[in-house]
């Protein structure tokens, strides 16, 4: 008889027997569950829950594609089959000739020296239909960094259809945590997952086209991972890739992210859009060293990091159009104005494409609306980053799987957000930052997407931004309509110089609409859905990297009361003077109640990782 699954109290003690459970907080997410030391040995981190809700439902999805693709590929191959039969074949649909006669899959072959009867070669069956089909393999997944091992529990314990989870870890704490996690889950999880204490960059380039999932998610940067990662995906196989370095990515640091992710970054209000695109064409560049290519199937940024999930194909003729997914922006220093530039084009003749770079320069010296100048940045991914039918097919799974998704109503707001976003359009606007410009009051947001909506174009909000707007008319169009508000609405006298000043002095060549449209509002927003909530709890954020010593400054990242209890676990009750520890064990966060240790707070900063 199977071992059960859930395994009681006292077994789970028994199996981990060479430790006491009474050093461990047990740490349940979804149908997983972990063992955590008090200190910080093994990277944990909350707030991931999102990430990890997220996963499961694309890995649902993807699996389900999967299936639906490989039967549609075989019904092809069968129809083409029955195309074009042998005209002296019995049974043509089900035929196949060997040594001058037609046969199939029903019959034997006789043959004529012992006039015995003997099986169809197995290259022969393959051919006939129904017979020796190529039979869909379960996927395989590779967690290249798996820490605790919370992640690849939950798919193997959670996602039906999985064969195996492979887990790596370079940290010996972390591979000994996650082989006793796995010991902890019981049965199924000793029998699909298994940990391995090995550098993920060597592993993936060891196992090319091994995986049909690779799941990045490093403390970090995940571009030096990112080569050997797209080479161990299988063809049609999807590669899962957070990055949590967002200051690097949105501009804070453009010289650092050009050496990591090979693209330049702007400080505008899209910047964690653009954080997204430039990872997206980081992964692409990578995969065209290998003749593949990807396809974004969903792109999100939550939190405090960008995730996005690609498929990756191998194809030398498609990985031409690379250059036509990829852009430079140009941005205003003075009104924020954006303009896109492709770095490739295309031009056909005959049957036949030539590729050829792009047409520029896409903006003149100054900006036509202010006369500032542009700062470039780029190359960023500037085709779709989702597709909207698999955004539909994720958000109807998590619906009907609502109670097995602990983050349900984080990732459904954000799915439904994605699912109203205008595929085509890269980048947004801002409201607010238009009227800042203009020094005047905002229109609603109704307003302004009636005004853009009944000048002809379209617009959509952003799952970025609660005040991002895309949309697909030009920025004179944009500009035309805020004249038009302007002149309802009057702003005091400005300088000259400013570039507010510049632009309201030009008459508007469009006369702005501004009553309200019917598609004002998203079909979310007409049902009052939410789309941007709040954050759960207090100091909800990313927490310190695994191994880092843990002293009072850093009590904004894992609160006062956390803080506290692995302080006690630590040097006992030393610190239990003033009542201030009574103070967080009641639940009270204030930062101002927390005393920090003279010695450690002369701690040098650095040891923290901010």
């Amino acid at each position: 008889m199977a071992e059960e699954e859930s395994v009681s109290m006292e077994n789970k003690e028994q199996n981990g027997n060479s430790f006491d459970l009474n050093d461990y907080t047990i740490i349940k997410e979804g149908d997983a569950e972990i063992l955590m030391h008090a200190k910080n040995e093994v990277f944990y981190n909350k707030t991931q829950v999102n990430n990890r809700d997220m996963s499961i439902a694309v890995l649902r999805t993807f699996i389900s594609q999967r299936k639906q693709e490989h039967d549609a590929k075989l019904a092809r191959r069968t129809k083409a089959g029955n195309k074009a039969p042998d005209a002296n074949a019995e049974n043509p649909g089900d035929s196949v000739q060997h040594n001058g006669e037609f046969i199939d899959g029903s019959e034997v072959l006789k043959d004529p020296s012992h006039g015995e009867s003997c099986s169809i070669p197995e290259e022969l069956t393959k051919n006939l239909r129904g017979k020796g089909r190529e039979e869909l393999k379960p996927p395989r997944v590779l967690e290249a960094l798996s820490a605790s091992g919370l992640r690849a529990l939950r798919y193997a314990r959670e996602v039906e259809g999985i064969s195996q989870v492979v887990a790596l870890d370079y940290d010996k704490a972390s591979v000994e945590a996650c082989r006793r996690n796995i010991k902890f889950n019981g049965s199924v999880a000793c029998s699909k997952v298994e940990s391995h204490l090995a550098d993920a960059r060597v592993y993936m380039l060891t196992h090319p086209n091994e995986f049909d999932v690779v799941d990045l998610d490093p403390y970090g940067a995940p571009s030096v991972f990112l080569d050997s990662a797209v080479q161990a995906v299988a063809d049609g196989g999807i590669l899962m890739c957070t990055a949590t370095d967002m200051a690097v990515l949105c501009g804070g640091n453009g010289e650092v992210c050009y050496s990591k992710y090979g693209s330049y970054p702007l400080r505008g209000k899209y910047c964690h859009e653009m954080a997204l695109r430039i990872l997206l064409a980081c992964i692409e560049s990578h995969a065209n060293r290998y003749k593949r290519y990807i396809v974004p199937v969903l792109s999100v940024q939550m939190d405090f990091y960008v995730r996005v999930f690609v498929r990756i194909y191998t194809s030398a003729s498609d990985m031409k159009n690379t250059p036509l997914k990829l852009s430079y922006v140009y941005q205003c220093t003075g009104c924020d104005s954006f303009h896109l530039q492709t770095v490739g084009r295309t031009v056909a003749k005959n049957n036949s494409v030539r590729y050829l770079p792009g047409f520029g320069p896409a903006v003149s010296q100054e900006c036509s609306d202010c006369g500032k100048k542009f700062n470039m940045g780029g190359p960023i991914w500037s085709a779709p980053i989702h597709d909207q039918e698999w955004v539909a097919a994720i958000l109807a799974n998590v619906k009907s799987m609502k109670e097995r998704y602990p983050a349900y109503e984080r990732i459904s707001a954000v799915l439904t957000t994605v699912s109203e976003e205008l595929p085509d359009i890269p980048l947004f606007l801002s409201l607010h930052n238009l009227c800042a410009t203009l020094k005047c009051t905002s229109p609603s947001a109704v307003i302004f997407r009636s005004a853009v909506i009944n000048a002809g174009y379209r617009i959509s909000g952003t799952h970025v931004n609660p005040l991002g707007l895309k949309t697909d008319a030009p920025m004179d169009v944009i500009w035309d309509i805020m004249r038009c508000w302007v002149k309802n609405h009057p702003v005091k006298a400005q300088p000259s110089d400013q570039a507010g000043s510049v632009i309201l002095a030009k008459e508007p060549v469009l006369q702005a609409n501004f009553s309200r449209a019917v598609a004002s509002l998203s079909k979310a927003q007409a049902k009052k859905v939410a789309r941007f909530l709040p954050n759960p709890e207090r100091h909800w954020g990313p927490k310190l990297r695994a191994g880092r010593q843990i002293t009072s400054k850093h009590v904004s990242l894992l609160g006062p009361k956390a803080l506290n209890v692995i302080n006690n676990h630590e040097i006992g009750d030393g610190n239990r003077e003033n009542g201030d520890c009574s103070n967080h064990e009641n639940g009270d966060d204030s930062n101002h109640d927390y005393v920090e240790e003279p010695a450690l707070k002369r701690k040098k900063t650095e040891e923290f990782d901010s």
